[in-house]
Formats: structure tokens, C-alpha cells, sequence
């Protein structure tokens, strides 16, 4: 495991020395390992270069690992860890054909004026949720749904698009988005992505607060533990930042 580990690190084919390297071995008892492993399938050694690289078999095993995977179970393991931690409401969405879907709420110590139920659908801009997502996910997605969100609320208007601009670079800039009242009056709610292994979408985190008691040590302190734990969830499905 050692072994493999270094070659995951390793972002790529390695030489002998690499791996010897990045594995803290002797390179002849690196190669020892490496036989043993090419000879199962699971490390495969270019004719070419000599470099060693993944085989068949851990490809394999990738690729099962992804498909047994449930994203939504792993990271809600985490919810009731971040909830004890913060003290305050915690809930997770996924993304689905009309737009951002709560799938787990997780309630906290302080009463908040209204709950949204799980299978809400929040919006795009007024919410937390909805703003990661819109910073994340490709404009395909995201377009015809944001236009759609205005013509139901029977607003002419064409979104702002300077003020999109502005939203998404604030996001990508502090990884939270942080919306006040936007949809339930006397609520702020943070929320950050959980970014999955290969290219699927990803889920959102947020973290809902009665607004009378939010200050800027609080809300510094909540988005802390927000990012550190999102950071833990994307690490356990998969991901790896780049």
C-alpha cells in the first residue's frame, strides 16, 4: 500500500527512483513490490519509458469503487459531526433536473423561524446553495433554470449579469456563499461544495443561523468548521485538489 500510495501522489507515470523516493524505500525493495504487484495486474511498467504506472486490475478496482459508491450517504455521515460542532442547522443538497434539492436537514440547537423541508427546491440567487451550485456547475445547467426561476416569480427583468459575475467570483474567491434572509426572513445561511472523484456534479453544504444572533466571529467560526468539514467529505468520496 505503500507502494501505491506513492504512485497515487505520484499524479502519473513514476520511474523506480520516484516511487523509491516517495515511498521512503530502498529502490531495490521498492522493486521487489513492484514485480509482485505487475504480476496481479494492479502496476504495469511502460516497454518504452520504464516507468511505472497503474495497471488493469487497480483500474478495475477503480472503477468499482466509483459505481458501489453512495455520495450522498458518505458525506451525510459527516452532517451530525459538523451540526455538534457549530450547534446550528445543517443541510445538504444535490442537484436534479429543476434546480438545487435539500436531501437531509439536520436540526441544531437554535430554533430558526422556518425549516425548509427536504425535498425543497431553493433558488438560485436568493440562496446559499443555489449560488455554489451556479459557480460550479457549467452555464448549461445553470442558465435556462436561473431564467425560468424569474419567469415564475413574474419578474421581467433579465437576471443581472454583471451581478452573476460578481456572485460567482466572490464564491470561487472565499469557496462559502453567504446569503441573509434570501429565503427564510431572519436566517443566514454559508454554504460550501463537497466536489466529488471523477466528473459528476457536486453536492452543496450549508449552514442555516437565526440572523439576531450572527456575528462576524461567529460567522468567521461557522465557515471554518463548514470548509474543514467539506474538505473531509470530498476527500472521503474521492476527490483530490488540484
Amino acid at each position: 500500500m505503500t507502494v501505491l500510495q506513492a504512485m497515487e501522489k505520484g499524479l502519473g507515470p513514476m520511474s523506480l527512483k520516484q516511487i523509491a523516493v516517495g515511498s521512503g524505500m530502498q529502490p531495490s525493495k521498492v522493486h521487489r513490490y513492484l514485480v509482485s504487484l505487475a504480476r496481479v495486474g494492479l502496476v504495469a511498467q511502460s516497454p518504452g519509458s520504464g516507468r511505472y504506472d497503474f495497471g488493469p486490475a487497480m483500474r478495475r478496482l477503480g472503477i468499482e469503487a466509483l459505481r458501489r459508491m453512495d455520495e450522498v450517504a458518505l458525506v451525510s455521515e459527516h452532517l451530525p459531526t459538523l451540526r455538534d460542532r457549530t450547534g446550528h442547522a445543517v443541510n445538504l443538497a444535490a442537484w436534479a433536473d429543476h434546480g438545487p434539492v435539500i436531501v437531509r436537514w439536520d436540526y441544531g440547537s437554535y430554533a430558526l423561524p422556518i425549516t425548509v423541508r427536504v425535498g425543497a427546491t431553493m433558488p438560485l440567487l436568493a440562496s446559499s446553495v443555489g449560488r455554489v451550485f451556479l459557480t460550479y456547475l457549467p452555464q448549461t445547467l445553470t442558465a435556462p433554470l436561473l431564467s425560468s426561476q424569474f419567469d415564475d416569480a413574474a419578474d421581467t427583468r433579465a437576471p443581472d449579469l454583471a451581478e452573476i459575475d460578481r456572485i460567482v467570483a466572490e464564491v470561487r474567491r472565499t469557496r462559502v456563499a453567504v446569503t441573509s434572509g434570501g429565503v427564510v426572513p431572519g436566517v443566514v445561511s454559508v454554504a460550501a461544495p463537497v466536489f466529488p472523484a471523477a466528473d459528476s456534479l457536486p453536492l452543496v453544504v450549508s449552514i442555516a443561523m437565526p440572523s439576531r444572533q450572527v456575528t462576524d466571529e461567529l460567522l468567521a467560526s461557522v465557515t471554518k468548521e463548514l470548509l474543514r468539514s467539506t474538505e473531509a467529505m470530498s476527500a472521503e468520496i474521492g476527490h483530490r485538489a488540484r
